[in-house]
């Protein structure tokens, strides 16, 4: 089981998930969850003992030196974290790690008795995957949830996925199963450009997750990382005609299609978001 350092009671807390793997397209989930880590100076409070699920020759640990000269092995390993993001009535749980290489379910129990031990009231999934979506345009976000309230709010749809799935879907089952409230967010990343890690699929993860928390979550430098993983990407398919006319021929399916992004309601949602980051200077 996982032990759990000494934590003060959280405030209706949220818990945020994301791993690394194949749930996670060019890193943007994990990367999300990192972010907020750091601008909501986490503590970390917990870790999965990684013997019982990770296939150490795939998830290899790694040496580190310390200033003291010691070396030190780090384990991979399932990490939870507190926060609290100012301005919100409510705490945040973050779950950041590998996806695990066996016994699923029993990874799954233990998360569950660690979110029943922390009090959280609601779970957050993030994922990433790789899409025919040109890098040029808005970065499509799907979100589903087993909450209607949640849903109709946010709306959110019940997934018809069916097919292979990874930790993210097995955890979010899990959830389902014990009457957890549960959502997912699924940033769709260009496919031809997801050998490098995409800061814009990050903050558009970002963005529906300041939906749902109603909170402000500071961007930082993610907006000029963004631009420049976008100009990079152009400079790449300039060398490639193919490539190219690929990109275009995405860029016209989008356009004419029905874009969520291009409504009234769309466009008044990202305006608050920009309202409520300059009033607590993110």
């Amino acid at each position: 089981m996982i032990e759990i350092e000494d934590v003060p009671e959280l405030r209706s807390p949220v818990l945020v998930a994301a791993f690394e793997g194949w749930n996670d397209g060019a890193d943007a989930a994990s990367s999300a969850v990192d972010h907020l880590a750091a601008v909501w100076d986490a503590r970390v409070v917990a870790a999965v003992d990684p013997e019982d699920f990770y296939d150490f020759q795939v998830n290899r640990p790694s040496v580190t030196g310390g200033e003291d000269g010691m070396r030190r092995i780090t384990w991979p390993s399932t990490q939870l974290s507190v926060c609290s993001p100012p301005g919100s009535d409510r705490d945040v749980i973050l779950l950041q790690g590998i996806e695990p290489n066996m016994r699923w379910r029993q990874f799954c129990a233990e998360l569950l008795a660690a979110c029943e031990e922390l009090g959280a009231e609601l779970v957050v999934t993030l994922g990433a995957l790789l899409a025919d979506t040109p890098h040029t345009r808005p970065i499509p976000v799907s979100g589903t949830s087993s909450e209607p309230d949640l849903a109709d709010r946010l709306e959110l749809e019940q997934s018809t996925y069916e097919g292979p799935t990874g930790i993210v879907g097995v955890f979010q089952d899990a959830c389902t199963q014990v009457d957890l409230p549960v959502a997912s967010f699924w940033a769709a990343v260009p496919h031809y450009a997801s050998a490098a890690r995409c800061p814009k699929a990050t903050l558009a993860l970002l963005g529906r997750l300041e939906e749902l928390l109603e909170v402000a979550i500071p961007v930082g430098d993610l907006p000029e990382e963004a631009r420049a993983w976008e100009r990079g990407v152009d400079e790449l398919i300039e060398e490639d005609d193919h490539v190219r006319d690929y990109v275009r021929a995405l860029e016209e399916s989008r356009d004419t299609a029905e874009l969520p992004e291009a409504t009234g309601e769309a466009i008044a949602r990202e305006f608050e978001r920009f309202l409520k980051r300059r009033e607590s200077g993110g």
